[in-house]
């Protein structure tokens, strides 16, 4: 995933909106009822075993989930608190793997008090300042969201936690990354504030590139083990 804003949001749905059928609840999948069947479709889509499945799965989820979030605070200071409830997710055995979608009546945005937002009707929480931003996004992406669904996940096939959390840590630097151009800040400066605050720091090795950011995990998402291996951009294993 290298830094290009002009890349189809692939895994985002149209204006983030649950269109059509096949949406699954994200508490299906922090509950446990739709994991198996994510991994099983995960499985025919690569070819791939049951715990390289699972950690692609979990990989291609993260990526999109915390795109929304990590970009709404780089961008404006704008985050909606992605707690399962309010959001939809929908996957394929085919190309595009997987999309997300939110729901609007459930998804409460946390604005700076200074934001024109803040005196809008809606469901808001006012922060009060950027530190509780980042605060509120870590509970709702990390807390509530990633850390029971990383357990459904770790409950089925033996994937270690920091692998996992790798895979979040990498999303995010490729998410802001790719839109190093619309960022409040100097790109690196922003990833290592966001990435501190979620404690995924230690996980990705950072630095600046001609547009964007240079990524290099720490961990593999173990896509080297499909049949037909493939060695990721920023893979530690390069």
């Amino acid at each position: 995933m290298a830094a290009d804003p002009s890349r189809p949001m692939r895994g985002i749905s149209p204006g983030l909106a649950a269109y059509g059928p096949g949406w699954v609840p994200a508490t299906d999948l922090t509950g446990g009822e739709a994991v198996d069947d994510l991994i099983a479709a995960a499985r025919a889509r690569w070819e791939a075993s049951p715990h390289a499945a699972a950690a692609l799965a979990w990989k291609a989820y993260v990526y999109w989930l915390a795109l929304p979030a990590v970009l709404g605070y780089a961008g404006g200071r704008r985050v909606p608190l992605l707690r399962p409830d309010a959001v939809r997710v929908r996957w394929s055995r085919t190309a595009p793997f997987l999309k997300v979608a939110l729901v609007p009546e459930e998804v409460e945005v946390a604005v700076l008090g200074s934001d024109p937002l803040a005196a809008s009707a809606g469901p808001l929480r006012i922060a009060a300042d950027d530190d509780e931003l980042l605060a509120l996004l870590r509970a709702s992406l990390l807390d509530d969201h990633l850390e029971p669904l990383m357990a459904q996940v770790r409950g089925r096939v033996h994937l270690g936690r920091h692998a996992l959390l790798g895979s979040v840590a990498s999303g995010i630097a490729h998410a802001l990354s790719r839109s190093a151009g619309v960022l409040a800040g100097p790109t690196l400066e922003v990833a290592h504030q966001v990435l501190g605050a979620l404690d995924l720091d230690h996980l990705v090795d950072l630095a600046p590139a001609p547009v964007g950011l240079t990524v290099h995990r720490r961990t593999c998402c173990l896509a080297f083990t499909l049949p037909t291996p493939k060695v990721c951009t920023d893979c530690c294993i390069r």
